[in-house]
């Protein structure tokens, strides 16, 4: 019985050599049928493991989406093409002054293959009329409140 090529990733490196091949066979010249499914199960492997390893809990979804962009070499003026939104809004979002609305959620998901559950967290507002507000999940409202 022949060996298996390969198998479920178990460790750091095993994920780093598989990301590897993967980089390879996704830039060579070989593109037959079994190139192609070679590539679709290392690519099922290391979402696999993405998904059971990420630390995106550890990180504000603010500060993941920025992460992403540096990843992706992306600025805001990117962002507010792949979002349809103005760069106000854009730069708004990036200085923690507006929480991101369902509609970006889904589409930040989208564009960079990251669950809906990591942008959705709550997170601090940085706006004078919200700073009593405990975290971005109630967004940008704006309420007269009697506070005494």
């Amino acid at each position: 019985m022949e060996a298996l090529r390969y198998k479920v990733i178990k460790s750091e490196k095993q994920y780093s050599d598989y990301c590897t091949a993967l980089e390879t066979l996704v830039t060579g010249d070989d593109q037959g049928e079994n190139t192609q499914d070679e590539i679709e199960l290392l690519t099922y492997l290391i979402e696999k493991w993405d998904a059971e390893h990420n630390s995106f809990q550890d990180v504000d979804p603010i500060e993941l989406l920025t992460a992403l962009m540096s990843e992706k070499s992306l600025k805001a003026k990117d962002l507010t093409q792949i979002l349809g939104v103005s760069k106000s809004l854009v730069s708004d979002i990036l200085h923690y002054k507006k929480g991101l609305s369902k509609e970006i959620i889904r589409t930040l998901s989208g564009y960079f293959s990251v669950s809906q559950e990591a942008f959705n967290r709550p997170y601090k507002l940085k706006v004078p009329e919200n700073s009593h507000l405990k975290n971005a999940s109630v967004m940008n409202t704006r309420k007269n409140l009697q506070l005494a």
